[in-house]
């Protein structure tokens, strides 16, 4: 029943995609295993977006650790348990709250015996800078702890690069690099524990590869600025990158601004979803108090609502006219809705 419940979680978030983005891209630099304990780690921009995306790019059924924050309301902590999310806790959720990493970690071990893969985003928070931050180090934890209790486990890591162009839009288009494994038994001493500081700097090496990094400091407003203005496509971030490097010359296609015809058609999406984008712009929006959840929280009304509404409304006009007309209507918004983003 668990394995049908995520299977159809999984399907549902990959349809709902295709309404929410333009493009959803994939690069590989090295094949994933299915059937191999794995860490994927990666930077962290988007909330809840960002786990959800590699999931479906890595083509496995994920565990991920995410801030314990989120986990207060009952109804809300156990959605996301059975989605297989783990709480993890941070100084800032009170220092009596952090002995309950143990038993997260001993969890974390586990999974990993068993094969199975899980996603760490180890900066430690999330941020729209485009900037590989300094890593914690709660994933050498993880590992030692699984390697203490069953020392053969063959634990790989994965470092993981996500790339938005527009992060708080809908329509935007991402990119989801997935680097080289990273194999553990080349970062153990001899008492068979992680040499942390070198994996940590390993690790934050491949993921900056990965996705665009603007070294931080004082240039790093006038850079972003600047790449912004070049209108440099964040979705490639080798070519980016290789900007950065070479003196600002950019010798790839880069990103026009939304086309007239994508304005006009989101007119015609959001008068079709009207109740779900007054929902969006009065009750929710409001409340979000980080950037980084503009597009969670968007996602999470377009999942829910959106689909509730358009066919509220189908059954309404198919019993006051025709249901022919009814099936019309939800057929033309439906296609609307996903032809808009494709458009920007």
């Amino acid at each position: 029943m668990k394995k049908l419940w995520l299977h159809t979680v999984q399907i549902y978030l990959q349809v709902a995609f295709l309404f929410y983005y333009k493009k959803i891209s994939a690069c590989y630099q090295a094949p994933i295993s299915l059937d191999k304990p794995v860490l994927f780690l990666s930077n962290h921009q988007n909330a809840l977006l960002d786990p959800l995306l590699i999931t479906i790019k890595s083509k496995r059924k994920n565990y991920f650790l995410t801030r314990a924050s989120v986990f207060k309301n009952k109804l809300v902590a156990q959605l996301l348990k059975s989605l297989q999310m783990l709480p993890v806790y941070r100084v800032r959720d009170g220092f009596s709250n952090l002995s309950k990493n143990h038993q997260i970690f001993s969890i974390c071990a586990e999974v990993l015996h068993n094969n199975k893969s899980i996603i760490l985003f180890p900066e430690g928070s999330h941020s729209l800078n485009r900037s590989v931050r300094n890593l914690s180090k709660g994933f050498t934890r993880i590992i030692d702890e699984t390697l203490s209790r069953y020392p053969n486990t063959d634990i790989q890591i994965i470092p993981v690069g996500l790339n938005f162009q527009h992060p708080k839009d809908w329509a935007d288009s991402v990119s989801v690099y997935f680097g080289k494994p990273i194999f553990i038994s080349n970062y153990l001493s001899e008492n068979k524990t992680v040499k942390v500081t070198q994996l940590k700097e390993k690790v934050k090496q491949e993921i900056a590869k990965l996705t665009t990094h603007i070294e931080p400091g004082d240039q790093y407003t006038t850079t972003e600025k600047k790449l912004t203005k070049m209108q440099v496509d964040y979705t490639k971030p080798e070519a980016v990158n290789q900007c950065l490097t070479n003196g600002f010359k950019y010798k790839y296609k880069t990103v026009l601004p939304a086309s007239p015809l994508f304005k006009t058609l989101t007119v015609g999406v959001k008068i079709i979803f009207w109740l779900p984008y007054l929902v969006w712009r009065g009750a929710v929006l409001p409340k979000i108090k980080e950037d980084e959840f503009i597009g969670t929280f968007r996602f999470a009304v377009i999942l829910t609502l959106a689909p509730l509404f358009l066919i509220i409304q189908s059954v309404a006009i198919g019993y006051l006219f025709s249901p022919s007309t009814g099936i019309l209507f939800f057929t033309f918004a439906l296609f609307l809705a996903w032809l808009t983003p494709k458009l920007r």
